[in-house]
């Protein structure tokens, strides 16, 4: 597939008369391309979108859309080479979803907006792409807001656009709907070879579903790169300014933060096992310590970030003497063991005999999620 550049901006302010929102964006988007927009609220990712569709003027700078500048398009034009979904809910008096999704076809019609017969199907082939034919004699009025969602987008791929441009396009849907409509924009992007450029709230989706990310903070690009280049270290903490809790980039995870205070608690994991253990502790403020965990268990990232404290072992090697000894001087001052385990390999042997210590300490050991241990 050739990578034609279909949508170009440089030096573009976005905002509000002659205030900006966000300052010297420069991006290229090409065939084939996903582009999301990701960044707290607030930080311009609607009016950036906005500003590219005309519905805002640009402050200065140039976009340009599949080779030409927007300015010099007449509205049909961009209308056969743009098609957009935004948040803004529309009012509708006696359409039926059918004849929603229809009037992405007007920019080909006549000036009476009269379907033939290859309209009619590139309509209805658009509603099954996004698996909503039945609603085609339905009332657009009388479905829920993640159907309309569905709807309007189906309107954006019957328009058969270059680019493709989405404001939210997941807002008001389920999770089995959001991969859905995610999963048929990949495919767009892939088959047709449509660019799309979107914003996304979700971060784990964005991640997965997107080729380049830009992250709008502080009235500009703040970086601009692939997701493997985006979603590491403690970026996405510093991008969304985040204080109560942290963000697992590696598994695109928020986590609320441990309890505080002292530990009196011990929780032998492993293999997730213990997370469920983690998050009742931790939404009772209860604080914990967790072990003894390898480093490339499963379970280790929740535990990092539920837990007051963790023990831990390299990872792919046996339990040390030294981190087992460490383990036992955490729980001679914990009033409770939970044990997640109901089984021990070569491995984490080590937990096993842990275990026995906290019998032969007299520890209280729970064998199961207590319901409440306050």
């Amino acid at each position: 597939m050739s990578e034609q550049k279909l949508l170009y901006t440089k030096s573009l302010c976005a905002g509000y008369g002659k205030k900006i929102v966000v300052n010297e964006l420069s991006f290229e988007l090409k065939q084939g391309q996903i582009l999301t927009l990701i960044g707290p609220n607030g930080a311009g990712k609607s009016t950036v979108l906005k500003t590219i569709t005309g519905q805002l003027s640009a402050i200065s700078g140039n976009i340009s859309l599949c080779g030409k500048s927007i300015d010099s398009l007449s509205e049909k034009d961009i209308s056969k080479q743009l098609s957009i979904l935004l948040t803004d809910k529309i009012s509708t008096e006696r359409m039926t979803c059918g004849d929603i999704v229809s009037t992405g076809r007007y920019p080909y019609t006549g000036r009476f907006g009269i379907l033939d017969e290859n309209d009619k199907k590139i309509v209805k082939d658009a509603m099954a792409m996004t698996d909503i034919s039945e609603l085609y004699d339905r009332d657009f009025s009388r479905i829920s807001d993640g159907q309309r969602q569905c709807v309007m987008l189906a309107r954006a791929i019957a328009q058969e656009p270059s680019v493709l441009l989405l404001d939210e396009p997941t807002s008001f849907l389920d999770i089995g709907r959001k991969l859905q409509i995610l999963t048929v924009i990949r495919k767009l992007a892939a088959e047709r070879g449509i660019a799309v450029i979107q914003s996304l709230h979700e971060l784990d989706l964005a991640q997965k579903f997107s080729d380049t990310l830009i992250c709008i903070k502080d009235k500009r690009a703040d970086r601009i790169g692939p997701p493997e280049e985006i979603f590491k270290s403690d970026y996405i903490s510093e991008l969304y300014d985040i204080k109560d809790g942290s963000y697992n980039a590696l598994y695109g995870t928020a986590e609320p933060a441990a309890a505080k205070g002292d530990i009196k608690t011990f929780v032998i994991g492993g293999s997730g096992k213990g997370i469920p253990v983690y998050r009742r502790l931790q939404k009772q403020g209860i604080p914990f310590a967790a072990g003894i965990l390898h480093e490339n268990d499963v379970e280790y990232p929740a535990a990092k970030a539920l837990s007051a404290l963790v023990v831990t072992e390299k990872a792919f090697e046996p339990i040390s003497a030294e981190n087992i000894d460490r383990a036992k001087q955490v729980i001679k001052k914990c009033n409770t063991v939970i044990c997640c385990l109901d089984a021990f390999g070569t491995m984490n042997k080590g937990n096993k005999a842990l275990l026995s210590f906290a019998e032969e300490e007299n520890t209280d050991i729970s064998y199961q999620i207590p319901p409440n241990i306050l």
